[in-house]
Parts: structure tokens; sequence; C-alpha cells
């Protein structure tokens, strides 16, 4: 049964886009047909991850949320990806990108006007139907808004994004609290952009605490993943790196 995974922090900044579009390839390593699609459609990003620009982009989540058209066409096949990994990916692997529009009149309307939410959650269904997929990787806007509350309710697992910043601390309360109302299955906690030394018991001890809910993986700020600056998928470019393995365990805890 396909698999609904949410990618959300409260503020902009955590790295979200780089631990969904990470997420989303090493899941589809282990041999799964995954689907990521951006649903930041005010400030669209992840599809800079995957070497995306303007003029790749010939249709857009954007089009489908005006009705230009089916949602599967605004899907495109990045498993090409999946041969940067040291190891060749199972013959079933597939992986399937759906972006949001770069383009600044698009994002200026979705500004002024809005978009009918309650479609997103169709074309999230249809998606997985036409396109066959184990899983949906959801990359959330920042922050609490009808997008946000619809994708954390239709989903398996949610993973919140957080630093060890208090305004992070905060408004990670706020998005667990929905999330427990809203009685998703599956919570867990991403914390992002530690300074070294880590103690990463005591952390995950102490924040798992915090918020009743369990913290999947710390991940160190690494001065690697500056460097590569959105050129990539971290786990591709860096298959041995830490971070590369932390994010190996965060794969490994989803349903």
């Amino acid at each position: 049964m396909s698999k609904i995974v949410s990618i959300h922090s409260f503020r902009g900044g955590t790295g979200k886009s780089n631990i969904a579009a990470n997420l989303a390839v090493l899941t589809a390593l282990r041999g799964k047909r995954v689907g990521v699609v951006d649903t930041d459609v005010q400030s669209p990003g992840i599809h800079v991850l995957f070497g995306f620009d303007e003029e790749r982009v010939e249709r857009a989540l954007n089009d489908y949320l005006w009705g230009r058209c089916r949602i599967e066409e605004t899907a495109y096949d990045v498993s090409a990806v999946l041969a940067q990994a040291p190891a060749p990916a199972p013959a079933e692997a597939a992986l399937f990108l759906i972006p949001s529009s770069l383009r600044t009149g698009e994002i200026a309307r979705v500004l002024r006007e809005g978009y009918d939410v309650a479609r997103l959650n169709d074309g999230f269904r249809e998606l997985q139907q036409a396109l066959r997929l184990d899983y949906l990787f959801i990359d959330t806007h920042p922050g609490v808004n009808e997008e946000t509350l619809l994708s954390i309710a239709i989903s398996d697992a949610l993973v919140i994004v957080l630093r060890a910043d208090n305004q992070d601390y905060q408004g990670t309360a706020v998005t667990v609290d929905l999330a427990q109302r809203l009685e998703t299955p599956r919570i867990m906690l991403v914390v992002n952009k530690v300074l070294e030394p880590i103690d990463v018991d005591a952390v995950s001890q102490r924040i798992s605490q915090s918020y009743g809910v369990p913290v999947a993986g710390v991940l160190p700020l690494s001065e690697d993943m500056v460097r590569l600056a959105s050129g990539g998928v971290f786990a591709l470019a860096h298959p041995a790196h830490r971070v590369t393995d932390v994010l190996h365990g965060v794969a490994a805890q989803l349903p």
C-alpha cells in the first residue's frame, strides 16, 4: 500500500527540502517507486537538488492546481540520478519529481489569489495511482497554513525538521500538537545543523522528552553540505559521509 510522508518545519532554513530529497532518494534505492512533490508553491526549491531549471519545467504543480492538466503530467522521471549511487539501484526503483512553478507570474498569482487546497488531496491520490508509487514524499511550505494541515492530515508519517534554536523549539511544539490532534500515525523529529561536538544520545533524549515523540536522527552542521550548496543530493555526492549514515537511519524508520 502506498505511503505518504510529509517533511515539514515551522520555519524556513532548517534544511527541510534537502532532507526531503535525500530521504526520497534513499527510499528509491531500496527498490521503491517514489514521488517527491514540492508543495511550497510560494517559494519552490527542491527542484534545484535534482538539477532542474525553469527551461526544463514545461508543466508544474501550479498547472494542475489551475486545472490546466492532470497531475501526472507534472511528474518528471528523475530516476537517472540513482545511477550516482555506489551500488546499482534495484531494477524496480523509480524516482519522480513534481516541482512547483519557478515563474514569477505563477508565484505572484498564488500569493494574490491562493488556490484550492482540497484539490491537492485528489492530486496526491491520483499521483499514487498513476505512477504506481510505493511512497509519496511531500516537501511542505514552512509554518502552518491550509496546505500544511492537509498534508499532515493525510500523511502516514510526518518528519518534522528543527534546529537547536529557541524559535524552532516553540514552532515545533505547535506542529507536534497539530499532528497529534490530526492523529498522524507516525511523527518523527530530525534535529539538523547541530554544532560539533554532539552527544547524540543526550540531544535525542532531551528533545524527545520535550515533545513526547521520537527523534529519528541528529544531523551535524556539515561543511561538506555547505560546500555542495544544493548542487545535488548529498547522500549521492557523499555516500560514505556521517550525515548520509544518519539519513539512512531516518529512512529506515519510515513506515
